[in-house]
């Protein structure tokens, strides 16, 4: 590894919506400071991401001071979101853990569903630091995560990136390439490592900010849907099912549990504090 930095950092205020890219973020015990702390729910109660509805790639949600979110999307008026009043709460079903949020107000839950084209309400996860544990088969006792898939962060790198971009460029979808990072949402983009490296990761420190690496980034269809056009292709999938198969899981990046807190910088050193075996990559 040599000189390796944080070169990005993406934070995501409602699941699945668009998000911003800050120079720094508080590292808090479940995620960045802001990320996926909103999602949209169906009238069931289940969470609504761009597996279901790729319009939300359109959507962008801008963090405001004190949590609440700006929405925004094109031809269409802003809405401001403010942190709804806990005054009870309803349970969001996110891929099959029942978990405890706060309603937004009405406001809200109609600009989602008129851009959506269906009915959805917006929640917000009051108290992160209770309602939803990591999965205890990769957690250690206490460990909580927001709205986002599994895990608190996803750490990405450029070098990997430039390397599938090489894999699809040879396959028979080269014209959907070569695809930007945005395609798998991460929170952390780091530069200056070797292709494929991060696999080997067990912990990393991230400037002051220590990181256990959980397990690896297994993709889904939302990883083939063009983040400025909402369209869909074939491509990362067709690739990763091709050259980076673990077990059942298409990977590309690795989920993180914060070990400490602090706040990461663009330009931080990244560093490998412990290595562990390479994983069986088919």
């Amino acid at each position: 590894m040599g000189h390796a930095e944080l070169s990005s950092i993406h934070v995501h205020p409602v699941k699945a919506f668009r998000g911003h890219a800050p120079r720094e973020a508080a590292v808090e015990p479940w995620g960045l400071s802001g990320d996926r702390r909103w999602t949209l729910i169906d009238h069931g109660g289940r969470v609504v991401t761009q597996r279901e509805q790729p319009r939300l790639a359109l959507a962008a949600a801008g963090l405001l001071p004190g949590g609440g979110v700006r929405l925004s999307a094109p031809g269409r008026e802003p809405v401001t979101v403010p942190v709804p009043d806990p005054a009870g709460t309803t349970t969001v079903d996110i891929f099959g853990t029942k978990v405890e949020a706060v309603l937004a107000g009405t406001e809200a839950h109609a600009w989602c569903s008129d851009h959506l084209g269906t009915e959805v309400r917006l929640a917000h996860l009051d108290d992160p630091a209770t309602r939803r544990p990591v999965d205890p088969e990769y957690a250690r006792p206490g460990e909580t995560v927001s709205f986002a898939d599994g895990f608190p962060l996803l750490v990405t790198t450029l070098a990997s990136l430039d390397a599938l971009n090489a894999l699809i460029a040879r396959g028979d979808h080269a014209h959907e390439g070569p695809l930007p990072m945005n395609r798998f949402r991460p929170n952390l983009v780091v530069a200056g490592c070797d292709p494929w490296e991060e696999d080997r990761w067990s912990r990393i420190a991230v400037g002051e900010v220590v990181f256990r690496v959980a397990k690896p980034s297994g993709r889904c269809v939302v990883t083939t849907t063009d983040q400025d056009s909402a369209e869909r292709g074939r491509e990362p999938l067709r690739t990763l099912a091709e050259h980076r198969r673990i077990g059942r899981g298409l990977v590309f990046g690795q989920n993180l549990v914060p070990e400490s807190t602090g706040t990461v910088r663009v330009g931080d050193p990244v560093v490998v504090l412990t290595e562990g075996t390479d994983p069986d990559v088919t």
